[in-house]
């Protein structure tokens, strides 16, 4: 079956939406209507609408989404309907907390390794996950056939590690990096940058 086209922010909002179908799912909900669904989700009935349009017809006019159907749907979309592989590339104290967060597994993501330039420094985070020297992160990425990485490295690095990242056959990768990566087309790249969400909740402060 061939990828669904799908707008890369349309495929972060079918993320929220399956947030909310699992909260459903939790509460023994069988049916769903499009406006409960948006309501559950922060968005407008007309976006989730718009957005749910891809599939083609999903739901039942006056009865609205089966909460199960629209799940499988969106799990089987989002790729998360097996155990996706992930690398963590970076073990200082952001990559150690990531390396212990166990809600990975629940969303469908297993983080297999952690790639540090100082194996020996990660003694306790090794309890948790194997850390490997990032002279190991060709063979490994091959070999496991990962294509998803989160990168915790300092800025100065960044833009090094992820050359390396990509010509090791990374597709994707969650940045926690304070600066903008420049990778070729076809490899794709989300920020996360706390400093930059404070200062946009900081301005909502009176």
């Amino acid at each position: 079956m061939p990828k669904l086209e799908i707008p890369r922010k349309a495929v972060y909002r079918l993320s929220l939406y399956y947030r909310a179908l699992q909260r459903l799912q939790a509460n023994a909900v069988e049916t769903v209507s499009s406006a409960a669904l948006a309501t559950a989700a922060g968005v407008k009935p007309t976006q989730l609408r718009k957005d749910l349009a891809y599939f083609g017809q999903l739901g039942t006019r006056g009865l609205g989404y089966s909460v199960a159907h629209l799940t499988k749907t969106l799990m089987e979309t989002l790729g998360t309907a097996r155990l996706q592989p992930v690398i963590l590339i970076g073990i200082g104290h952001l990559g150690s907390a990531l390396a212990r967060y166990r809600g990975f597994e629940k969303q469908g993501f297993e983080i297999l390794a952690g790639f540090d330039e100082d194996v020996g420094r990660h003694r306790e985070t090794a309890r948790l996950l194997p850390i490997l020297p990032m002279t190991a992160l060709r063979g490994f990425v091959e070999e496991r056939q990962v294509k998803l990485a989160i990168l915790a490295v300092p800025g100065t690095v960044a833009q090094a590690v992820t050359n390396e990242l990509v010509d090791c056959g990374i597709q994707a990768i969650l940045n926690f990096a304070p600066t903008i990566l420049q990778v070729p087309e076809g490899v794709v790249v989300n920020n996360v940058d706390l400093a930059i969400e404070l200062e946009n909740l900081s301005y909502f402060i009176r």
